[in-house]
């Protein structure tokens, strides 16, 4: 099995470690693929955008794919459209966006402008309704089950309605550290 996880921080935001030493550590960890989403709110937005594309500038002197790209994270849901927007506008391949967790709370509705707005991942989405996952399958989002601790005590849930509805769904680990890195 090829171990591949869209969901990574370094410490551009909230996380322990470099990107290229978090590439390393996932590349001997025997990753094939790895995406570094760090945090970004409206005021960090476009900083990080900047970072990003210059790691995009260097994705092929590494020895795994990588896949520079942001996560959305206590923007206004009302503004979660335009940010997705701009981010892919400015060429950022992978566009997550913070769930409605219990766990790091953002704000109410912020899933379903997640899924309206065509971001990539829901990451954790913790309080999505019935009627959000139904949307995923429209608006092709994924779902994310999740490895980190406290966002993962909704994985049940959502696999429940897995099994019925078939939605998009990937597993990632929202690693901060080489130590939250998922293996086989």
């Amino acid at each position: 099995m090829d171990v591949i996880d869209f969901h990574t921080h370094t410490f551009l935001s909230d996380g322990d470690l470099g990107p290229e030493e978090l590439i390393q550590r996932a590349t001997v960890k025997g990753y094939k693929a790895i995406g570094i989403t760090d945090h970004c709110d409206e005021t960090t937005l476009d900083c990080l955008i900047e970072k990003m594309l210059i790691l995009k500038k260097r994705v092929n002197t590494f020895n795994i794919k990588v896949i520079p790209g942001i996560e959305l994270t206590h923007i206004l849901p009302s503004k979660i459209k335009k940010f997705v927007k701009r981010a892919r506008e400015k060429g950022i391949p992978l566009v997550i966006v913070h769930g409605e967790t219990p766990v790091e709370p953002v704000r109410e509705g912020t899933n379903k402008e997640a899924i309206i707005a065509g971001a990539d991942i829901l990451a954790h989405p913790g309080h999505i309704t019935l009627e959000e996952i139904k949307m995923t399958i429209d608006n092709n989002v994924y779902l994310e089950i999740t490895a980190r601790k406290g966002h993962s005590l909704f994985n049940g849930y959502l696999y429940k309605y897995f099994q019925k509805y078939n939605f998009p769904v990937i597993c990632s680990s929202d690693a901060h550290s080489a130590d939250d890195l998922l293996t086989e």
